[in-house]
């Protein structure tokens, strides 16, 4: 398990997991303490627990808490819903005339007949191009 402190932008192993971004702060706390009740005052565990407790007030108190949902949210949304197809074509010449048209921007993911695939500046000559990407879909495995 990873620790907070070593990837703040990725969550832990252990919590991945689909959480509820519009918690109770209340039953939050409450919780907080029964867990901090299992540890001795002084502690590295309790003093963690309270310092979250006090975070997670003061977030309450200067009336931050919805944008605190929200990075909540995205903190703990799985990286295959953060996916966003901007464009899809059923051939690869609809997605070629799009790509000509001058209406693409690098960087946009693409679905073509099915498949991902990513905008990208050729090296050579500069255009852009359709570099293959599997999409989330694409890559998992049957049951």
């Amino acid at each position: 398990m990873r620790a907070f402190f070593e990837a703040p932008h990725e969550p832990p192993d252990i919590l991945l997991v689909a959480y509820h971004s519009n918690f109770d702060v209340d039953s939050v706390l409450k919780i907080l303490g029964t867990v901090n009740e299992k540890y001795q005052d002084g502690s590295p565990e309790d003093e963690a627990l309270r310092i979250s407790a006090v975070a997670l007030l003061y977030v309450r108190d200067i009336q931050k808490l919805d944008e605190y949902r929200e990075y909540f949210r995205k903190f703990y949304i799985p990286a295959i819903e953060s996916v966003v197809v901007s464009q899809t074509f059923a051939t690869r010449d609809a997605a070629n005339t799009w790509l000509a048209s001058g209406r693409a921007s690098e960087g946009e993911l693409v679905r073509i007949a099915g498949q991902g695939f990513r905008v990208i500046t050729a090296r050579k000559s500069k255009e852009l191009m359709f570099l293959r990407t599997p999409l989330p879909e694409e890559m998992e495995t049957p049951d």
